[in-house]
Parts: structure tokens; C-alpha cells; sequence
């Protein structure tokens, strides 16, 4: 329940008030594409380009159309956060442009290296979660969400993916959904020897203080090196100046000797910070109302996308029940960058510090992650 309030907290700006509606009641077909967020080979929010622009110390720089790779070997799965303005506690079946627009931001970008797989689940809604702002029990809508996901991934397993390595990817609820799948599952079943890893942010993932494995999963290990397969990459991010505090939503264990696990995707398994390939949206955040990042002393960003090298960097910090990833930025007054990244979760004009840099946790080490893949992928594929 912790958890719940906290996310109806952080969204309750953001979520406008609605007649009740009932939730849908028919459980999806995803034999239907049209029950499909994304899939592969067909115009939709995971095929549309990407336009980038690189930012450097000195402005902008080139620009590119980022656009899927012709014929990927691997495949990622993605689950999508807590987006739906829906007026119901589970959203409908209909994807809205929160749902577009989050999986072009979060997830296109893989479909540099992966088939891209997206399910459109009836997630527990903004509306849900204020709800639970107010102690009302949402345990039934996070189930009904979780059964469609599973429903959509045994789908994908018969229909389309035919032997081949996969990603899990999850951020916010989309992690509480993979963690889930992989637990009751992934774990149990044959697939596990095809998983490269599970991209799980902006979530809490268990382990015993100074193991890999154990509490939130009993047999997948979070990954320690490059090139590692059937691991989890997982991270919550923190500024490194106000790091998890008492009451925090992320970034602290609750299980006896568990602490919250972090991997670096900058630096598997190395201690110390990292410079960070970070790419950022630079469109307007429904979700928040901070101000506006001014990128660059140049002018708005040419493009929807940015990328930076080094203007932050990430460490992940364990210190007992603690763990998590903090961010330092870069800052230089005397370069055209920006130096100030956004993150944070604002509500009313108030930080929600439990909440960590939640806001940009896909975005700040997107690059490195994307790499990391490839590694395992190269791996995967030379022993076979």
C-alpha cells in the first residue's frame, strides 16, 4: 500500500477528475494485433523515427533520424509505467497518446538492436491510484493489469518468438509486471535460457546484502559483468546530493538483510562513478510541473531527442537497507550545455524526494543499456 499512495501521490496533479466508469471487463485477445502496443514490422509508436540531436559542451552538434534496425536477432518485451488517464481503475483497451508518446520515448530506441514488442494491458490507472491515496484496496487492479500482461506474453512466446533471445523491460508499474512474470514464470519455465536480461527500473529489486541472488527472485542474478546473460539490470535513481530518505518510496529495503539492488549499465559490477550516455525527450511532462530545462545557451532543441555524454554521471551507492543509483551532473557554467537534468517528481510545486529522479530513470543511462544488450546478444549468439 506504501507503494500505491506514493504513486497516486506523485500523479495526482497530473490526473484530472473523472466520472467513475467500470473497468473493462473482457479480458484482451492478443492473437488481435490491434490488442498490441507495438509490433514488429508494422507502422506503430515503436517504428516512428527518432529525431537526436547530439549535445556537447559547445551546442548542439549533428543530427540524425534514428529508425528500427531492418532485421534485428533478438526481441525485447516492454511493459509500459503508470500512464493512463482513463476514468476507470484499469484503463481501457484503446491506447491514448500517454501511451504513444511513453513508448516512443522509453522504448523505440531499442528497436535499434530488438523486434519490439509492446502490449496495450489494462493497467491501473491514475484514477486507481489516487483512490488508494484515500486507503482504498487496488491489489484486484494491479491483478487484472498482471493478467493481461501474462495473457500477452504467453501469446508472444507461441506466436512470435520461435526460439530467439529476448529483453524484458519494465519501468514503474511496467516493473512491478516484469518482476512478477519473471518470478512466477519466467523462472520456471524453458524461456529462462533464451532471457539476455530484464530491465527493471525505477522499481525496488530485493537481494540479500552483498548477493546477487535471492529475495525478489529466487534463481536470476542481477548482472555483474559485460556480456553476462539470464541477469538483471535494475536501478533506481537518486540525485547523489539527496539520496533515499526515511520515508522513501524507492531505495530502501523492507525484507530482513535485503538491500535494494543497482546495477551500473556504465559500469557492471565496478565500483565508483560513471559518465552516463544519457537521451532525453525535450518535449512538455504532463506529470510534473517544474520548469522547463533550457538545454542549451544556444536555443530550444532542434529535435524531440537530445543526447549527452558525460553531462551526468551514475554510482550505485549500498549502505545496509540502501541501495540505489546516484546521479551526479556535470555542471560547467563555461560550456552551452544545460546544467541542470530533469528527473525529479513534482507535485504542486513541491519535490516528492522518496521519488528519486524517477521521472528520468530510462532516460539517464539509455546508451550504456542499449550496449550492455548488444554485449549479451554477441555472447548469446557465439555460443550457439
Amino acid at each position: 500500500m506504501k507503494m500505491l499512495s506514493g504513486l497516486a501521490a506523485a500523479f495526482l496533479a497530473a490526473a484530472p477528475a473523472a466520472a467513475q466508469q467500470p473497468a473493462p471487463t473482457s479480458a484482451p485477445d492478443y492473437a488481435d494485433t490491434a490488442n498490441w502496443l507495438c509490433l514488429p514490422g508494422r507502422d506503430d509508436a515503436c517504428s516512428k523515427p527518432l529525431p537526436t540531436t547530439a549535445l556537447n559542451p559547445n551546442g548542439y552538434g549533428s543530427t540524425g533520424l534514428v529508425k528500427p534496425a531492418a532485421n534485428p536477432k533478438i526481441d525485447c518485451f516492454y511493459v509500459y509505467p503508470t500512464v493512463s488517464r482513463d476514468p476507470g481503475d484499469n484503463s481501457d483497451l484503446v491506447p491514448g497518446p500517454e501511451e504513444q508518446t511513453t513508448a516512443w520515448v522509453q522504448f523505440a530506441r531499442y528497436g535499434t538492436i530488438c523486434r519490439t514488442f509492446a502490449p496495450v494491458y489494462r493497467q491501473a490507472t491514475l484514477t486507481a491510484l489516487r483512490k488508494a491515496m484515500a486507503g482504498a484496496p487496488v491489489t484486484r487492479n494491479f491483478d487484472m493489469a498482471y493478467a493481461d500482461v501474462l495473457a500477452a506474453w504467453r501469446t508472444y512466446l507461441a506466436r512470435y518468438n520461435q526460439g530467439r533471445p529476448f529483453v524484458l523491460i519494465g519501468h514503474s508499474q511496467g516493473s512491478i509486471m516484469i518482476e512478477r512474470l519473471i518470478a512466477e514464470e519466467v523462472e520456471k519455465g524453458p524461456a529462462a535460457a533464451r532471457m539476455l536480461s530484464a530491465v527493471i527500473a525505477g522499481f525496488n529489486v530485493e537481494v540479500p546484502e552483498g548477493k546477487l541472488v535471492g529475495g525478489t527472485f529466487k534463481k536470476t542474478p542481477l548482472c555483474s559483468r559485460t556480456g553476462e546473460t539470464g541477469c538483471i539490470l535494475t536501478w533506481v535513481s537518486f540525485r547523489a546530493e539527496s539520496p533515499p530518505p526515511e520515508a522513501s518510496l524507492f531505495g530502501r529495503a523492507v525484507g530482513p538483510g535485503m538491500t535494494i539492488g543497482c546495477t551500473n549499465p556504465a559500469r557492471l559490477g565496478g565500483d565508483g562513478a560513471a559518465p552516463l550516455d544519457s537521451y532525453w525527450y525535450t518535449g512538455p511532462s504532463s506529470a510534473t510541473d517544474q520548469t522547463p530545462i533550457a538545454w542549451s545557451s544556444e536555443g530550444a532543441p532542434p529535435t524531440p531527442f537530445l543526447r549527452t555524454e558525460g553531462l551526468a554521471s551514475g554510482a550505485c551507492v549500498h549502505r545496509g537497507n540502501i541501495g540505489y543509483f546516484a546521479t551526479n551532473v556535470n555542471a560547467d557554467p563555461k560550456d552551452k550545455r544545460t546544467d541542470v537534468i530533469p528527473g525529479d517528481v513534482v507535485v504542486l510545486g513541491q519535490r516528492l524526494p522518496g521519488w528519486g529522479m524517477h521521472l528520468s530513470d530510462m532516460n539517464l543511462p539509455m546508451g550504456d543499456v542499449i550496449r550492455l544488450i548488444e554485449a549479451q546478444r554477441d555472447a548469446w549468439l557465439r555460443r550457439r
